[in-house]
């Protein structure tokens, strides 16, 4: 069941219909299929929803519930351009639900129907928009498993791939039922019919037969009986004809009968965003670099495709219409060059935009792409010359313009960062930044995979005007906070290290120093201010006079449980030998030995490359100074003894820090007793 099939048309609203769903007030529906209802639904502040309800018999069933949870939990997971976000769900409640943004527009089947075949570049964005939608599917360890016209929305901004009913994780844990054919006949790949296999390759096989579908308005492999189609794609070569001769190069490849010889997914938006590009510049070279945002903006860019009103939706509020006018005029003043339209700040702190000759399209330069995502149109009274105000986007002054290689000037600013700082971002356009932005992703992934997170990819972008560098996450629905905060920590952490780095090797030539991290919010957008930020001059780690000490966040990373099998290894190595220590240093002392049931538990923040002792004390085993004195040093014993031979058998680890943490019955809270660095 889709959560879009009616073409956007809002159907009134049947007897027995739900008033509200969660925090959604319910205005009518949108269609219903086999799983279920999708209604249309209003969030508190006006923004329009997908609620998709399933059927009460379904309800009853605990198969289907669970692999109800089971699409919830892998829509979750998967974020990225040209998708429907999640915005929240209840797989356990009476009636399980899930809402998503909603998608104005025809799916692709009725818009060949109404409008015919797509042709320039429209469908060189939309092959570009799709294949990276799955590009970002797979990075998610998902398989999307029923890529059809039927799913694909092509809304005013963009396609948008969506239903994720049929989904599987890449690991197998499938969300259908084994031993059932999925998918849908003339979109299903070679090996999917000889053998049931449903990998990447296979989405990658049906998204080629849908560009030649929205390119010709047929079917590549025709239409018949299932098992005359079957033949077809198992045996037979696609019907092409009418394709354009760059993109049906790229579709034969997707199109391989081998799943060995097809693309992936991420090559093949590359290479269509390459031709995309060629088509909005009319210059194509083979080696040059296209950047996320840079491929985000040319498929907006280019995007022509009748939208869809329904005027059954109600009227958005006076706010909703004032976010929305903040947003266009943002994505207007972040570098709508792409599109025809230029923007620049005038001597006033003005945003002054107007049409852009042909020649300042085609000189648009690839790094200087804004991080803010596009609006699909913008308003009229953001077309003229308008004084600062909330619907202006503020950039600080230059201090820069014009110096080669300039230096970082800003140090001993302790000014907090402002959100404009992100929309006005770009992305790496040097070497030196390239190189920054990879050293702080890779050491983010690692950070982060450690607490089976990697799941949360980083975004680096660069404000020389504010010598800042910008980590972004996000948006990801229903995400505990301790794991946005783990995401602050490690974004802080990398960016510092990395600016430390290149200030020190480079002090006369490198011109960030300062760092902040946001978090996207469901609408494209950050949050009011940076949920972390700092400079690279005040230093990277938590030190009390030159010392390192633990602290309530490295307590908080450490207590998420680990999915790296060397920390679970020594975390529980490391946790009996504490109790052991314990108890042969105080073998001639009055205190008791101590046991399992004392509870003392040992976690790793990658962070700050910390172990963490703790106890919840059930026993009120530590509650004098001498016996928290004695569990400090038989925790700093034991555990710099595993870290050390750790290291000497491993040189990888990279775990040099140490924190003990008591349960204070007093104030009902943990306090650190101990902290410090293990030296060999």
């Amino acid at each position: 069941m889709s959560l879009a099939r009616s073409g956007g048309r809002v159907q009134p609203a049947r007897a027995g219909d739900p008033k509200r769903v969660g925090t959604y007030r319910i205005i009518g529906r949108l269609g219903s299929g086999g799983m279920g209802t999708v209604h249309a639904g209003l969030d508190p502040a006006g923004l329009r929803v997908a609620v998709k309800v399933v059927h009460p018999a379904h309800a009853e069933d605990p198969e289907f519930r669970a692999r109800f949870r089971r699409e919830v939990q892998l829509s979750a997971r998967v974020q990225g351009p040209c998708l429907i976000p999640l915005l929240a769900a209840d797989p356990d409640a009476e009636t399980p639900w899930l809402a998503t943004a909603y998608a104005p527009g025809f799916t692709l089947e009725q818009h060949l129907a109404v409008h015919g075949p797509l042709s320039g570049g429209a469908l060189y964005a939309f092959a570009t928009g799709t294949a990276r939608a799955l590009a970002a599917v797979h990075a998610a360890g998902v398989v999307h498993r029923d890529v059809k016209p039927q799913n694909v929305i092509l809304t005013p901004a963009g396609p948008r791939v969506l239903d994720f009913g049929i989904a599987h994780a890449a690991d197998g844990t499938s969300v259908t039922r084994t031993g059932v054919m999925t998918g849908t006949p003339g979109w299903i790949s070679p090996e999917h019919y000889r053998t049931g296999a449903a990998g990447p390759e296979g989405d990658v096989f049906a998204w080629g037969a849908l560009v030649s579908y929205a390119a010709t308005g047929r079917l590549p492999f025709g239409t018949g009986a299932p098992d005359v189609v079957a033949y077809r794609v198992m045996s037979g070569d696609p019907d092409l004809d009418g394709l354009p001769e760059e993109l049906r190069r790229t579709v034969e490849k997707a199109l391989a009968k081998s799943p060995g010889e097809r693309m992936t997914a991420g090559s093949a938006a590359e290479e269509c965003a390459r031709l995309l590009d060629a088509q909005a510049t009319q210059v194509l070279t083979a080696d040059a670099g296209l950047g996320a945002t840079r491929a985000d903006h040319l498929v907006t860019g280019e995007w022509n495709v009748p939208g869809v009103e329904d005027p059954a939706w109600r009227t958005p509020t006076a706010s909703t219409r004032k976010r929305a006018l903040m947003a266009a005029v943002a994505a207007a003043a972040a570098g709508t060059a792409v599109a025809g339209s230029i923007v620049a700040f005038d001597t006033k702190d003005r945003v002054v935009t107007g049409t852009a000759p042909s020649s300042a399209v085609s000189a648009s330069p690839l790094h200087g792409e804004s991080a803010a995502t596009h609006s699909s149109s913008i308003p009229a009274e953001a077309m003229t010359a308008t004084p600062v105000d909330a619907r202006t986007v503020r950039a600080p002054t230059d201090p820069l313009a014009g110096v080669p290689d300039p230096a970082y000037t800003r140090s001993g600013d302790e000014t907090q960062p402002h959100p404009d700082e992100w929309r006005t971002s770009t992305i790496a356009g040097s070497p030196r930044e390239r190189e920054a932005e990879q050293s702080i992703r890779d050491r983010m992934t690692s950070m982060l995979a450690t607490k089976d997170m990697a799941f949360m990819k980083p975004t680096v972008t660069f404000n020389l005007r504010a010598q800042t560098l910008i980590v972004t996450g996000g948006p990801v629905p229903q995400l505990p906070d301790h794991y946005r905060e783990v995401f602050r920590r490690a974004g802080e952490m990398a960016a510092c290290t990395a600016l430390a780095h290149r200030l020190e090797n480079a002090p006369t030539t490198w011109p960030y120093g300062r760092f902040s991290v946001y978090w996207k919010t469901s609408d494209g957008d950050v949050n009011a201010s940076a949920i972390g930020y700092g400079t690279a001059t005040d230093g990277c780690f938590t030190e009390i006079a030159g010392q390192w000490r633990g602290d309530e966040s490295g307590m908080a990373a450490a207590e998420i449980p680990s999915s790296d099998k060397a920390e679970i290894r020594v975390a529980d190595a490391t946790a009996k030998a504490v109790t052991a220590t314990w108890n042969t240093n105080t073998a001639e002392t009055n205190e008791a030995p101590i046991g399992a049931s004392d509870g003392i538990t040992l976690g790793f923040d990658p962070v700050e490359n910390a172990a963490y002792v703790w106890t919840d004390d059930p026993n009120n085993r530590f509650t004098s100074r001498a016996s928290q004195s004695n569990l400090k040093g038989a925790a700093e014993e034991a555990v710099c003894r595993k870290l050390i031979a750790e290291f000497n058998s491993n040189r990888s680890w990279n775990y040099t820090h140490w924190a003990v943490a008591v349960y204070n019955p007093y104030t009902t809270e943990r306090q650190f007793i101990g902290s410090g660095t293990c030296t060999p």
